[in-house]
């Protein structure tokens, strides 16, 4: 059997038997993990396991553990900087906070690959307007090239780590006030102002092989009426054709708000998602969705999508968390990440 086009989530810390049902089902491909799902590491390492030992080929698990207010594992693990830190350390030292960005994502990926997690929805790449709701200090800076400077050092460490990297959100959420989690979201900019500073990153990064991209859940109405993450145009023209990307395309979560509004049925917006160019679909906090697509879903994954898609698993380097905390360079690392210090600023968690 082969990895299907849906990626969702689970109920608690252990398999429920429902849980089971739907990750046996031949439309699943993945499992995302949230905050629910974790007590202690050797839990989740258990969990994880469980997870891949349902199918064949495994199934994927990921997860949003990016730094700062978004990192849904916490007791533990190395509680991480929000990524706005490591870009006001540029601001006064670009080599250490190139550096520092590395050993961030050595940190993040060792960790969670320890515990047989496969990746991370990260980075962002989304630039710092001072003005979005819900990006703020999860971007690194307002400059584009400030940000694909150290993106860059970050998945150098995840693959450190042994992990591949997910850039989000495409083409660019941080221009905006709405959460698209909680809101119809529309950016009324021109194409030529988003080319020139929101997809500096997104293209630097495509060069560099990125591995996967999420595309926002926001309508970019001077370029398609659709949300990015629904637009044939924006995920094949521009990101496909124009970008060159030849990565997974991963959807943001179809019960958001910003998704919702486009298309009511849960089934017709996991259709559109795949037409528009996805590879694969999230359906998070809404089992009765997670059910509706997976009855009503008619879809054959491609060689080309099943091959991207066997790309983000991870490499199991380190064995367990154990064996992880013995590594020096781990060791090192978690003390230079320790002085950052940062507070990360009281906004809506993703």
């Amino acid at each position: 059997m082969s990895l299907g086009p849906v990626m969702l989530d689970i109920a608690g810390t252990q398999l429920s038997d429902d849980d089971v049902r739907r990750l046996r089902h031949p439309r699943t491909g993945g499992v995302i993990l949230f905050s629910r799902n974790y007590a202690n590491h050797y839990q989740l390492a258990e969990l994880t396991q469980q997870i891949h030992a349902v199918r064949n080929p495994r199934l994927l698990i990921a997860v949003d553990h990016e730094g700062g207010r978004v990192q849904r594992f916490q007791d533990d693990f190395t509680r991480l900087p929000a990524m706005r830190e490591l870009g006001k350390i540029w601001d006064r030292q670009p080599t250490r906070a190139r550096h520092l960005a590395q050993q961030v994502g050595f940190v993040l990926a060792a960790e969670l690959n320890a515990c047989g997690v496969d990746f991370s929805f990260t980075p962002v790449l989304d630039l710092d307007y001072g003005q979005s709701s819900v990006i703020g200090d999860r971007a690194f800076h307002p400059d584009p090239h400030v940000v694909s400077s150290l993106a860059h050092n970050l998945i150098i460490g995840l693959k450190k780590g042994g992990m591949v990297a997910v850039g989000k959100h495409f083409p660019g959420h941080g221009y905006i006030q709405a959460d698209s989690h909680l809101e119809i979201a529309v950016d009324t900019r021109e194409y030529a102002d988003i080319a020139m500073k929101d997809l500096v990153p997104f293209q630097s990064l495509i060069d560099d092989g990125l591995a996967g991209i999420m595309p926002a859940h926001v309508i970019y109405e001077a370029i398609d009426c659709k949300p990015a993450g629904f637009s044939s145009l924006w995920l094949q023209r521009i990101l496909r054709a124009e970008l060159q990307f030849d990565g997974c395309i991963f959807s943001d979560d179809l019960s958001m708000r910003g998704a919702g509004e486009y298309l009511p049925s849960m089934c017709l917006r996991a259709e559109s998602a795949l037409n528009a160019g996805c590879d694969m679909i999230l359906v998070c906090n809404n089992p009765d969705g997670a059910d509706d697509i997976l009855a009503g879903l008619k879809w054959e994954m491609s060689a080309l999508s099943l091959a991207r898609l066997a790309r983000m698993h991870a490499r199991n380097i380190f064995g367990s968390m154990t064996k992880l905390r013995e590594n020096g360079d781990y060791v090192q690392a978690i003390r230079e990440i320790s002085i950052i210090g940062c507070e990360s600023e009281d906004l809506p968690l993703a």
